[in-house]
């Protein structure tokens, strides 16, 4: 029996991943099944999900600013025609369960699909869970959760723990892997290396730390830095390193400047997570999952930007079982590189937060959300 599925959400990486995750893992318990994303209008997944192989429909949803904004005025009328759309979508594919994995379009197609009786399942990343999330709670059958604790935010009986479904190219890696990776990036093998990544649109702290290290020492780190920067900073960081002077840049658009290693963008993320021994991240549960699966060192450095200040709480999840170090946003140009060279230097210190987040991985988070959604589409049927 044909089984037909939404997936809805996305804006990020973090969201559009997961998504196509969950959705790999529904084809693969069920070939013949019948999947349509939906997602929001301009936004990265409208292009991800489609290169992806799957078919996706925007909505003119958008998300709240939280400084005032002119945009802020026409949200409203766009919240409205969203779950105008989300229902015309919804009564056209017929879909036995609709999934939300967070992102703009999530909440206009789950109320939507609920409110006409399709069965719906949340997949809550964060430990600490949104508004918008614990009110779609309230009316889904299933929440699947990467943390423990989730009854604070949602009925128990809901509840399921799965962790966060990530990519499949996410695991522990071989030292081949690692040679690999160093080939791809231009490294030394006998240097250590820091993978700096904001995330996949890059971030501004990061940005701003690296560009006051490179104006300071001149590029003379005494290890080597990969350091994802983000599409939208690219004019910014070219400029920089054009009054620095000496930067070459590889076929695929790399600038190397002494021993720094820098892109826009990062295609082969497992294979620059393989040449890392120490990782500088954001602590978007995403981002979180793929180092549990893949057992690295990591510093987190927590968005303040986010809803419900969740990254933080997602970061001291991994402190308290001391899994993970972290850097406060704030203090992050004066304290992130002496955490940085502190934990290089440390390699006990290392091979115990390796030990600590590897045992927090759950890998076959896809595979068991799908088996969920699954579920509930053969209930409904």
């Amino acid at each position: 029996m044909q089984h037909r599925i939404i997936i809805s959400g996305g804006g990020t990486g973090g969201h559009i991943f997961p998504a196509l995750s969950i959705a790999d893992s529904i084809r693969k318990a069920e070939p013949e099944a019948e999947i349509l994303f939906i997602g929001a209008e301009g936004k990265m997944e409208m292009e991800k999900v489609p290169a992806a192989g799957y078919r996706i429909i925007g909505l003119p949803v958008a998300g709240l600013r939280r400084s005032f904004s002119a945009a802020n005025l026409a949200l409203p009328g766009k919240v409205i025609k969203s779950l105008r759309k989300a229902g015309e979508i919804i009564r056209e594919f017929k879909p036995d369960v609709a999934v939300g994995v967070g992102g703009y379009a999530s909440a206009p197609l789950l109320w939507k699909a609920a409110s006409m009786g399709i069965p719906t399942l949340i997949q809550e990343q964060n430990s600490y869970a949104g508004l918008t999330n614990k009110i779609l709670g309230r009316r889904a059958k299933r929440i699947c959760t990467a943390y423990p604790g989730m009854e604070r935010f949602f009925p128990a009986g809901k509840i399921v723990l799965t962790g966060n479904p990530i990519r499949d190219n996410m695991r522990p890696f071989t030292e081949k892997e690692k040679a690999e990776g160093q080939r791809l990036f231009h490294l030394r093998s006998d240097l250590p290396t820091v993978l700096i990544v904001g995330g996949s649109g890059g971030c501004g702290t990061f940005n701003s730390v690296m560009r006051t290290a490179c104006r300071t020492n001149g590029g003379a780190f005494p290890y080597q830095i990969i350091w994802q920067s983000g599409k939208a900073y690219s004019g910014q960081i070219q400029e920089m390193f054009s009054r620095l002077g000496g930067v070459s840049k590889t076929q695929d658009g790399m600038r190397i400047w002494g021993n720094i290693r820098n892109c826009d963008f990062i295609t082969r993320m497992d294979l620059a997570f393989a040449a890392a021994d120490v990782v500088v991240s954001r602590a978007g549960a995403g981002t979180i999952s793929e180092l549990c699966t893949i057992g690295k060192a990591a510093i987190f450095v927590p968005s303040p930007n986010v809803a419900e200040d969740h990254q933080t709480h997602n970061a001291m999840a991994l402190v308290d079982a001391d899994a993970a170090a972290m850097v406060c946003d704030s203090r992050a140009l004066t304290d992130l590189f002496p955490a940085v060279e502190e934990l290089l230097n440390d390699s006990a210190r290392r091979s115990l937060l390796e030990h600590n987040i590897l045992k927090m991985a759950r890998p076959r988070a896809g595979a068991d959300i799908a088996a969920e959604v699954l579920a509930l589409a053969a209930d409904k049927k």
